[in-house]
């Protein structure tokens, strides 16, 4: 799914108008109701709902959608908050509509703009949408302020109030709507993936309005969000007559003293995941280990008793993973840079192997193109340095991956995907069940796998990526979201194949 500028969705509003032959106060009405059928299949006919409308589009939504649930029984209350005389002709009509069912808006101006809620009513916020592109300032602030001050749930239509849709670093966030949640139309926005405007957000939900599809086929764009169509068409199918060497053959080099668990959580996603053959190179006190917990791996026990110190010969595996409990002893930096220097393929690099790219930096130049790595935030900082926001967060990702042709999963709620050519996707699985230990090392098992299976390594990014997440999803799903473990997430793969296939 991709992800729209503002512009942009004003020119596929006007595209559907003009190729379906559909007045823009119908399309209006059509995105209405898709937030009314959303607001009443949440919330029964006890709660009341108490709008607040701009002069624009966005009021002109928040109107329709005040229509829509007073004509199915709820109790409603709108203000009309007057920020200027001037007013979009689809707000006149749909304010028209609303006074035939006996709702007269209470507006709020200048000059008076006191109000009182209940806390047991439900905020609608439609006073600004998308097409936002100054700071609110005057009442209005005043206006927002109170509601985000008062302990009330608080839906915004398209997008909160006072947000920008693509960057807010000249923005006054002082003075955004704090949102429960946020049903968009059509197409998130990029503002809605970073970290720090989930207190302006909540939870978004991207509500189909029917925007053309021929224009969001052809438009362009940088940024995409994951969806499970886009999944279900890189997904490689099994053939009959196939066997384990046609599913490749993956080595993990993992584990230290202490960290072995991470080779183990690593080796069972990748196998989980459906690679044919796995080998791990694991320091000598780990090869009982391996061999007891994950005995479908194959295992090279290295000459170190605690870490790893020698590089086998790479060329019979289909993809090399390296990262999970690897520690940074000197002659483990010392295998991370031979494998960096002889490798033809991409790698993927996690956990530690990170940590010493960031403490030689020169290496990154020989890394093997299109390679993955797969840092947190704080390891991503190592490498590329502090950053005020998390759009500035992006830039420092969009320039590690084009400079240096590698593919950058900064992990996280939303984990974005940065590839060589400077496109973004944005996950939409996952939960914050797995922000716990282990869950990378799943992720890096995961990845190697499909790296030896034959995926593209943009491929494996993109789909390891949602599949880490749906697996993660599945697994609280089942035991919970506080008491998810990076193992449950392995024990879930499965059933998110599953869900692919099905």
């Amino acid at each position: 799914m991709k992800i729209l500028t503002a512009q942009q969705t004003r020119e596929a509003d006007a595209y559907t108008i003009k190729n379906e032959l559909i007045k823009s106060i119908d399309l209006m009405e059509r995105a209405s109701r898709k937030c009314a059928d959303w607001l009443m299949n949440k919330f029964d006919q006890t709660i009341t709902f108490t709008f607040f409308c701009g002069v624009g589009n966005n009021g002109g939504d928040g109107l329709a959608i005040a229509r829509m649930l007073k004509q199915n029984g709820y109790e409603i209350m709108v203000f009309g908050v007057c920020f200027s005389e001037k007013h979009t002709p689809d707000f006149d009509t749909n304010l028209s509509r609303i006074k035939t069912i006996g709702i007269n808006p209470i507006l709020l101006t200048e000059k008076e703009y006191q109000f009182i809620l209940s806390q047991k009513t439900v905020v609608i916020d439609a006073i600004f949408g998308s097409g936002l592109a100054r700071p609110i300032d005057g009442f209005v602030a005043e206006i927002i302020y109170k509601i985000n001050n008062t302990d009330v749930d608080i839906i915004a239509i398209d997008i909160p109030s006072g947000l920008f849709s693509t960057s807010n670093i000249n923005n006054n966030l002082d003075n955004i709507i704090h949102a429960n949640y946020t049903l968009t139309f059509q197409q998130p926005k990029l503002t809605m993936m970073f970290p720090e405007n989930f207190r302006f957000v909540g939870e978004f939900e991207i509500l189909d309005i029917g925007l053309h599809q021929e224009f969001l086929n052809k438009v362009s764009t940088s940024y995409y969000y994951l969806t499970l169509d886009l999944i279900k068409t890189i997904l490689h199918q099994r053939e009959k007559f196939s066997h384990k060497g046609n599913y490749g053959h993956a080595l993990l080099i993992a584990g230290s003293k202490g960290k072995m668990g991470a080779g183990v959580l690593s080796a069972r996603a990748c196998l989980r995941t459906g690679v044919g053959l796995l080998t791990v190179l694991i320091p000598k006190n780990g090869v009982q280990i391996i061999q007891t917990t994950v005995p479908e791996a194959m295992c090279i026990g290295d000459a170190a008793d605690n870490y790893i110190s020698v590089l086998p010969d790479i060329t019979n595996f289909d993809g090399v993973g390296i990262g999970p409990g690897l520690g940074k002893e000197k002659p483990t930096q010392n295998v991370l840079k031979l494998l960096i220097q002889n490798s033809i393929y991409p790698l993927v690099i996690d956990a530690d192997a990170i940590n010493i790219i960031s403490e030689n930096l020169t290496w990154l130049s020989f890394i093997p193109q299109n390679s993955i790595l797969t840092p947190h935030p704080k390891e991503f900082e190592r490498l590329v340095g502090k950053w005020s926001t998390d759009e500035e967060r992006l830039e420092k990702q969009k320039v590690l991956s084009t400079k240096k042709k590698l593919i950058v999963v900064l992990k996280g709620a939303n984990t974005s995907i940065s590839l060589p050519d400077g496109t973004v996707y944005f996950n939409s699985t996952g939960n914050a069940g797995m922000a716990t230990g282990g869950s990378g090392d799943v992720l890096t098992g995961m990845l190697t796998s499909l790296l030896a299976q034959g995926y593209l390594p943009k491929e494996a990014a993109i789909f390891g990526v949602y599949l880490h997440g749906l697996a993660g999803d599945i697994a609280k799903n089942k035991v919970g979201i506080n008491s998810l473990l990076a193992s449950d997430i392995i024990n879930c793969i499965s059933n998110a194949y599953k869900k692919l296939t099905n």
